[in-house]
């Protein structure tokens, strides 16, 4: 039998979000006669939930400290080390890194190492918009330009993540491959048997927001558009699912305003929750390709989101749902049109079901990751 091919994959934490999600995928369902995988990760900060905690619980870590979010050049040195002595140990004939600090850490610690791994690296996300403030943003493109030079391959789950990293000068079109995240399709019951089991009214139209309540979400925007439909006396009632530094505060105006909006904190019941909806809502300022707007469309919900980073790859605008600005005015506008035409929801949500079917599953996401390791390889 042929020697199964040795891959490490390095993400930074694995807090409940997209990235996490997807490497858990990889860690189950990549073919194991074939491959012969290790999980590196750090540790969540305390206002996240961690996904191997929480969900992946069947998913086997090696846990560095360190690794996690913060960053501190003892802690990020030790992280570092640990890495250099994990590689040495395991002997990875690819190394896959995730996240930018894990992207930095691991393929250094690879450099190092010296085992002649062939180095992957997964842009989840917008890494130049929303996160980083002038000077810092420089630095990361000068990072990243740099290790791009020193990896084999660039993976982007977006096409606008890639033309952006592109046109930043971050590696060569030609390392760059576009693999969007797949995710098994949901199994789910009735509409009518999931909202009696959630305890929401039979006739009430839900629309609901799944994400992390931190600032690049924008929660604040959410509750702009409430109070909008309220204004606009739109019969329509918001479910939030997730937590983060802004729950405390959002929940707080909410009550204050007296908005129809019920703050569920973190659910493991994603699939339910969008199952028994009508529409989806997101509210970001920058996103790469979210997750939770796959799980929307897989459920067949309209989407409303606003026009940035790759949720065009995911929201076809008028088809699927509707890309807007991201002025509250503008979605409430479109939230409007879905909230009182139940014709224009099935239409767009039947569509948007086919299309994740076709570009979101968790087959092609395996392939795609399957044929890129072998072409490693065989370098």
């Amino acid at each position: 039998m042929a020697e199964r091919i040795k891959v490490m994959q390095i993400i930074a934490r694995m807090n409940v979000g997209g990235p996490a999600v997807i490497v858990a995928e990889l860690m189950r369902g990549l073919d194991s006669s074939r491959f012969e995988q290790v999980l590196i990760t750090g540790y969540c900060d305390e206002t996240e939930a961690d996904y191997l905690d929480e969900v992946a619980t069947d998913i086997k870590a090696t846990r560095i400290a360190g690794l996690g979010r913060s960053v501190s050049p003892i802690a990020d040195l030790k992280a570092f080390i640990g890495l250099v002595q994990k590689i040495r140990t395991f002997k990875p004939d690819v190394i896959h890194t995730h996240t930018a600090k894990a992207g930095v850490l691991g393929r250094l610690a690879s450099i190092i190492a010296g085992r002649g791994a062939t180095r992957i690296h997964t842009f989840h996300g917008h890494l130049l918009h929303g996160y980083f403030a002038g000077w810092k943003t420089s630095l990361v493109i000068a990072i990243e330009k740099f290790l791009a030079k020193r990896t084999h391959f660039l993976v982007a789950i977006g096409n606008e993540v890639k033309n952006d990293l592109i046109h930043a000068g971050i590696g060569s079109a030609d390392q760059y491959s576009v693999f969007f995240p797949g995710l098994p399709a949901p199994h789910t019951a009735s509409k009518s048997e999931l909202r009696k089991n959630l305890e929401l009214d039979p006739a009430t139209i839900y629309c609901t927001f799944v994400g992390r309540l931190t600032q690049i979400k924008r929660p604040d925007r959410l509750l702009d558009i409430s109070a909008a439909m309220v204004k606009r006396e739109v019969a329509i009632h918001f479910l939030v699912a997730g937590e983060g530094e802004l729950f405390e505060s959002s929940k707080a105006r909410a009550a204050a305003e007296n908005l129809p909006v019920t703050f569920l904190g973190w659910r493991k019941d994603i699939d339910d929750l969008f199952a028994a909806s009508d529409i989806a809502i997101l509210t970001s300022d920058n996103e790469g390709i979210p997750l939770t707007l796959i799980q929307a469309a897989q459920a067949g919900l309209p989407i409303v989101a606003p026009a940035v980073g790759s949720i065009s790859d995911i929201v076809d605008n008028d088809k699927t749902g509707f890309l807007t600005s991201p002025q509250p005015g503008g979605m409430a506008s479109a939230l409007s049109a879905l909230a009182t035409d139940s014709e224009l929801r099935n239409r767009l949500g039947s569509a948007g079901k086919a299309h994740a079917h076709e570009y979101f599953s968790l087959e092609r996401m395996l392939r795609d990751h399957t044929e890129i390791y072998n072409r490693s390889h065989n370098k």
